[in-house]
């Protein structure tokens, strides 16, 4: 079974948890801080309103209705929607996009490692 771990994000008065592969979610919390230092260089009108990674921790026991447990490769899906729709000119978005999508292939990957090793 794997190991997994998750990231408490907060977005003004909402926490969520992204569960993640142990392996990665170091690099989550790394993605969101780097995000959150390169958002306001963003000139497009339609930026993305990020949460911010408050905490990981290893167990996670929900006892409030409006705390979600969240798929890390939903999230990141849902992070490279967000952003691949940033219409901006000013600032070179490639990057963060880049960074996006590397964790987004690295997960895609893990998940499908992860489904074989069960099947088998």
């Amino acid at each position: 079974m794997a190991t997994m771990r998750y990231v408490l994000f907060k977005r003004q008065d909402h926490i969520f948890f992204v569960e993640m592969p142990q392996s990665h979610a170091y690099q989550l919390s790394a993605l969101n801080l780097r995000l959150h230092k390169e958002i306001d260089k963003l000139t497009a009108a339609d930026v993305p309103n990020l949460p911010y990674a408050v905490a990981e921790c290893n167990d996670v026991e929900l006892h409030a209705s409006s705390v979600s447990i969240v798929s890390g490769l939903d999230y990141i899906n849902g992070l490279e929607r967000d952003f691949a729709g940033v219409q901006e000119k000013s600032y070179p978005l490639i990057s963060l996009l880049t960074e996006i999508r590397a964790l987004q292939a690295q997960l895609e990957q893990w998940y499908e490692e992860y489904e074989e090793e069960n099947v088998n």
